[in-house]
């Protein structure tokens, strides 16, 4: 499982010119699925997610949780993040979930975080969604549950 967390003020994701999620202040998590992920890939991006300290503390140090500071996650499903994109120039998705596959885990990944205490808004998955944020930092990090980066 891959994600990209984007610390931001403010995110939200529209599907034909509707808001279907939105949140303030917290992470907007882009989510991808890879062929061969387990529940042991979920359990490892929710701790990730949860504990990730990228947020300031008094000092101004990375030292805040988003659990620590009250935050809200937008999460949407990308199998876009497994893209593999070494040879030519069209990228290749084979190595991302089908989603019979993919659905189950990304719904597990959210359900986890709402269990941790967190608002999770999500997008649709599938559908043609068009994704705004503002990046606070700007702070961009990957996490790779088999640990590849």
């Amino acid at each position: 499982m891959r994600l990209v967390i984007q610390r931001v003020l403010e995110s939200s994701v529209r599907i034909d010119g509707e808001i279907v999620g939105q949140i303030g202040k917290g992470f907007m998590v882009l989510c991808g699925v890879e062929d061969g992920d387990t529940d042991a890939d979920v359990r490892y991006c929710i701790d990730k997610t949860v504990n990730l300290r990228i947020f300031e503390d008094e000092a101004g140090k990375m030292n805040r949780s988003i659990l620590d500071d009250g935050g809200e996650i937008l999460a949407i499903s990308q199998f876009t993040l497994h893209g593999d994109v070494r040879h030519g120039r069209r990228p290749s998705f084979i190595k991302a979930a089908r989603p019979e596959t993919a659905v189950p885990l990304y719904d597990a990944y959210c359900e986890g975080l709402r269990n941790a205490g967190i608002h999770v808004e999500t997008g649709v998955f599938q559908a043609d969604m068009k994704v705004s944020l503002i990046n606070d930092g700007p702070v961009t990090l990957l996490i790779d549950s088999r640990r590849t980066f």
